[in-house]
């Protein structure tokens, strides 16, 4: 299964349609970690399921998503109400709360993909406003039984090598 990861992009909504085409034929699932600063309603956010960021002020979004991908748990969430600016800890627990093996999140606009204990935490990073690197990135993620393909891509729509890793779950 393929899925189609941003995160805080603030606002934006050309950006957010050019990716949303780019990818819709190629993705079974779509996603944004917050911080859209859209309306659940807009038709950037249609193909979306998203959660609220700390900036989506008076959304109608849920704070937490729980999806399965062929099998593995998928948890996403923003990030805020889990301080991941400073740690992954409270995060990874609520992660192993409800059998997560894969953790989506935004919020520090960093784009990272790591495994911790087991469990896959992917940010995004920002298609508006990337910290610690000059590219503004999103996320596909393929997943097949354990093995997770998680590649990251600028917003003109090319890969990121460096960034872009195979993890067993």
């Amino acid at each position: 299964m393929k899925v189609l990861l941003l995160s805080d992009s603030h606002g934006l909504t050309s950006e957010v349609d050019i990716i949303k085409k780019r990818h819709e034929d190629e993705v079974e699932l779509m996603l944004h970690c917050g911080d859209s600063e859209l309306s659940s309603t807009s038709p950037q956010l249609s193909s979306f399921k998203g959660v609220k960021g700390n900036c989506d002020f008076g959304s109608d979004l849920p704070n937490e998503i729980i999806e399965d991908l062929n099998g593995q748990t998928l948890y996403m969430t923003h990030g805020h109400l889990y301080n991941v600016k400073v740690t992954l800890m409270s995060l990874k627990y609520r992660a192993e709360e409800v059998n997560a093996k894969i953790v989506c999140y935004g919020h520090s606009h960093v784009a990272a993909a790591e495994l911790i204990d087991g469990i896959l935490f992917i940010n995004p990073g920002s298609i508006r406003l990337p910290i610690q690197r000059r590219q503004k990135t999103y996320v596909i993620i393929e997943v097949e039984d354990s093995h997770a393909n998680v590649k990251f891509f600028d917003v003109s729509g090319e890969e990121i090598q460096e960034l872009s890793n195979d993890f067993m779950i």
